[in-house]
C-alpha cells in the first residue's frame, strides 16, 4: 500500500512547518502541499487530489467550515481531519455537520494526530478523547432533557405501578390490597398519574400504556 497523501491547510507557516517535519517521521504519510486559508486549500485539493486534508478552523479569506464544506461537495470520496486550537462544541459540532471526518485538538500528542489521520484514510472517524467527551456530554445533556419533557417519567415509582396495574385491569381495592396501601391513596396516585399523562379515563389510558409498551397485546 502506498503512503497516505496528505495536504495540511493553516495560516501560519511554523505550524505548517512543525507538522511537516513531525508527520514525515511516521513513514506511511506523504505531505503533497500546503495551504494558507481555505480558499488555497480548495484549489491544492484540485490541484494534487490528496487522500487526506489536514485543515484548521480559523483562517483569512476563507475559513476551514467554508472550505470543509465545499470539498465535501465537490471531492465526496475526500477524508478531512480538523486539527484547530478551538475545542469546544461550538466549533467541533459544526465542523462535523459540515463534513470533517475527524477532530484532533492542537494540544493533543503528536500520537493522537498521526493516529486520526490513519484512522480516516482506513475509512473511520478519529475524535481527540477531549473531544469525544463533548459528544457524550452532549448526548447525555439531551436524553436527560428527553427524559424530563417525557410525561411518563414525571411520574413517581408508585404512580407508575399503580399505571400498571390499572390497565392490567385490577380494581381500586386490588390494587391497594397488592401495594398494601388504602383505596384513597390508589385513587390519589390515579388522579395524578392521569393529570401527569393529560388522560382523563382507562381506556386512554390503557391506550396510552400499549403504546408506551407498558402492557403486550
Amino acid at each position: 500500500m502506498g503512503k497516505i497523501k496528505l495536504l495540511i491547510v493553516d495560516d501560519h507557516t511554523i505550524v505548517r512547518d512543525g507538522l511537516c517535519s513531525l508527520l514525515e517521521l511516521a513513514g506511511d504519510i506523504d505531505i503533497v502541499g500546503e495551504a494558507s486559508n481555505g480558499k488555497e486549500g480548495l484549489e491544492q485539493v484540485e490541484k494534487l487530489l490528496p487522500d487526506v486534508v489536514l485543515i484548521d478552523i480559523a483562517m483569512p479569506i476563507m475559513g476551514g467550515l467554508e472550505a470543509i464544506r465545499r470539498m465535501r461537495k465537490k471531492f465526496s470520496e475526500i477524508k478531512i481531519l480538523v486539527l484547530t486550537q478551538y475545542d469546544d462544541k461550538e466549533h467541533v459540532f459544526p465542523a462535523i455537520q459540515a463534513g470533517a471526518n475527524g477532530f484532533v485538538s492542537k494540544t493533543a500528542a503528536s500520537s493522537e494526530l498521526i493516529s486520526g489521520i490513519r484512522a480516516i484514510f482506513a475509512g473511520g472517524a478519529y475524535l481527540s478523547p477531549s473531544i469525544a467527551k463533548l459528544f457524550v456530554d452532549d448526548y447525555k445533556h439531551g436524553a436527560a432533557t428527553r427524559d424530563k419533557c417525557d410525561p411518563y417519567e414525571q411520574l413517581t415509582d408508585r404512580e407508575k405501578d399503580v399505571l400498571t396495574l390499572v390497565v392490567e385491569g385490577h380494581t381500586t381495592q386490588e390494587i391497594a390490597n397488592i401495594l398494601v396501601i388504602s383505596s384513597k391513596t390508589v385513587e390519589g396516585h390515579k388522579r395524578n398519574l392521569m393529570a401527569k399523562l393529560d388522560i382523563t379515563n382507562r381506556i386512554d389510558l390503557v391506550k396510552y400504556a400499549v403504546r408506551r409498551g407498558l402492557i403486550d397485546v
